[in-house]
């Protein structure tokens, strides 16, 4: 029996109708928040009304069923107009054309039973260490992404049989840790970040320091509390303890710690774990370009992280990264003493070109990985993956489409030495495919989350659409280039937001009186519905411009000689891990 890979006709096929319900609804994904009173977007795309949108949105998400087929050419647009006139064929259609109505993915199991067809074993992993469960040190929603990922490289680097695994944009070190100690694998970690590799590096060593101590009472006890069925209780009621809005609430600062049953000995190690993995989010700024992803809440987007360039960096951050990497092979070059650890955080910019074996001098063939690879960097995997013979698989999440630069763009912003994130594949290539900044900013979105009560920070998109009014009423340079930040976290009204605002833009607040700033929003908050709509309307398309870049990462795999199997894998539960698909690929035995 062999792997059930989507032929690549097939494939092709399903781009083609992806592409074309996008040629006619990519307009509404690809407008400006930010511009939505300025321009009057509601009446350039919609002959329907805000009330008739948010009744069907609400009705399709009650009962997410399945597709039902109606044949519409024109997915409910008007072939004169172009405008919105058939909200009920729309939502049908995004449904459709979203990547589990195109019916291209496989599941979990599905692939770990695909596994097992090529090499007719049971992929199980060697000897798994039970006595360390991810979710003792992690959130929930990494908790869950690392337990799902690793099963899945366990199971390719036993396929391909390999026992080392590189980690690109491994971030903290999340993953890379699991591997090395619950599945014995030797992990190389690369990430452009000096400050995360040095905190993945502190991190490991108390994690594996409380790793040995911890398991021998446990197991010398036979207690197996942490794979007993009162921890799994205890996990699922941390897992449960989220608002209405299903925002991840951890119990102290962010994460979960050591769970009731756990020795004094864990929660010192995971209070010193919490210590050290202290990094925050900084959100996007919300200018003109970004509004829209910027004011957007935590749990309707995931965390956006972009690299750095090496010709960005500094003479001294380069030499420190330098020293760094040296001094982590000198530490190897000593021998497997007691401290050893079989994962190795590596400081550098990665793409296609780089040479691994000048950033890690014992590689063997490998399994190489990503979970949320940002931006460019998840299509620089998979580039690498088909350029490097010693990469025998690949498993692959991207995240931050807004990051990823576009060949067809006209501006051209963000590619490398001409190499751009999408398309990747010949196929779409051919077509001169495009969607947009603003398009893949709404890619980002979790209709999920939403449809599961996540909600939409409406007031503040509202606050900065109509800014943008007053901006273009009063003030000649509305188009500056300064931006407006996170303004509206710091208001108390909606003057206050305005006048915070016009002092960040270094404008003359004394134009305007308080009750001129309170005209403007008396005037527009009718309309906010229209807003609300509009947005849902977005949130609703999002995944089906995730779906073509997904798919157009898969065609590129399956273009590739070297690739013998390749597929589209939903690793993860879209309501607690919105980017949740997998691109996998393994190249043909060389045994």
């Amino acid at each position: 029996m062999a792997f059930n890979d989507l032929p690549i006709n097939t494939l092709k096929r399903k781009i083609d109708e992806a592409q074309r319900f996008l040629s006619i609804s990519l307009s509404i994904s690809n407008a400006h928040t930010v511009d939505f009173y300025t321009r009057d977007v509601w009446s350039t795309f919609m002959c329907v009304s805000p009330e008739e949108v948010l009744c069907a949105i609400s009705s399709t998400h009650d009962r997410m069923g399945a597709v039902e087929e109606k044949e519409n050419t024109n997915f409910g647009f008007c072939n004169a107009s172009k405008k919105l006139v058939d909200i009920s064929a729309l939502l049908r259609a995004a449904k459709a054309h979203s990547l589990p109505g195109l019916g291209v993915c496989m599941q979990l199991e599905e692939l770990m039973h695909n596994l097992t067809l090529i090499y007719g074993d049971t992929i199980a992993g060697e000897s798994p260490d039970k006595g360390l469960v991810p979710d003792e040190f992690m959130n929930c929603k990494k908790a869950h992404e690392v337990q799902a990922m690793s099963e899945v490289v366990a199971g390719l680097a036993e396929c391909c049989r390999v026992k080392q695994v590189i980690d690109v944009g491994s971030g903290k070190g999340y993953l890379c840790s699991y591997l090395s100690m619950r599945f014995n694998l030797q992990v190389f970690g690369i990430d452009s970040s000096s400050t995360n590799t040095h905190g993945a590096q502190e991190r490991n060593r108390k994690l594996k320091k409380f790793s040995k101590a911890y398991q021998k009472p446990i197991r010398a006890s036979g207690n197996q509390a942490l794979d007993s069925e009162d921890g799994s209780k205890q996990h699922d009621r941390n897992c449960e303890s989220r608002d209405g809005n299903k925002n991840f609430i951890t119990k102290e600062k962010g994460r979960f710690v050591a769970q009731a049953e756990t020795s004094d000995l864990s929660k010192q190690a995971a209070s010193d774990l919490s210590a050290s993995d202290n990094a925050t989010l900084d959100p996007s700024d919300s200018d003109a370009g970004s509004s829209f992803l910027g004011m957007l809440s935590l749990d309707v987007i995931e965390d956006a992280s972009p690299r750095v360039h090496p010709s960005q960096l500094s003479l001294e951050e380069r030499e420190r990264r330098k020293r760094q990497n040296l001094e982590r092979k000198a530490r190897e070059g000593r021998g497997n003493d007691s401290d050893s650890s079989l994962f190795s955080p590596l400081t550098s910019y990665v793409t296609a070109e780089t040479e691994l074996k000048t950033l890690i001098t014992e590689l063997e063939d490998a399994v190489l990985v990503g979970l949320h690879t940002c931006g460019d960097l998840a299509p620089s995997t998979l580039r690498m993956f088909r350029a490097k013979q010693e990469l025998r698989a690949v498993c692959s999440v991207g995240c931050c489409y807004h990051l990823l630069s576009e060949e067809f763009d006209q501006d051209r912003q963000g590619c490398v030495s001409g190499v751009c994130g999408f398309p990747m594949s010949q196929y779409l290539k051919d077509q001169a495919c495009f969607c947009g900044r603003n398009a893949r900013m709404s890619a980002c979105l979790a209709l999920e989350r939403v449809s599961a009560g996540g909600g939409l920070p409406m007031e503040s998109l509202f606050y900065r659409a109509v800014l943008h009014v007053i901006l273009q009423d009063h003030y000649d340079c509305f188009k500056s280039e300064k931006r407006v930040g996170n303004v509206y976290s710091k208001a108390s009204s909606f003057v206050d937001y305005v006048r915070r605002a016009l002092r960040k833009l270094d404008l003359d607040e004394t134009k305007l009186s308080d009750g001129d700033i309170q005209c403007y929003q008396d005037r527009y908050t009718p309309r906010m519905n229209e807003m609300v709509a509009f947005n849902m309307l977005k949130v609703t398309l999002a995944p089906c411009i995730e779906g073509l870049i997904l798919l157009d990462r898969l065609c590129y795999l399956k273009e590739q000689e070297n690739v013998s199997h390749s597929a589209l894998v939903q690793l993860f539960d879209p309501v607690q891990s919105p980017r949740c698909y997998a691109v996998v690929g393994i190249k043909e035995s060389t045994v």
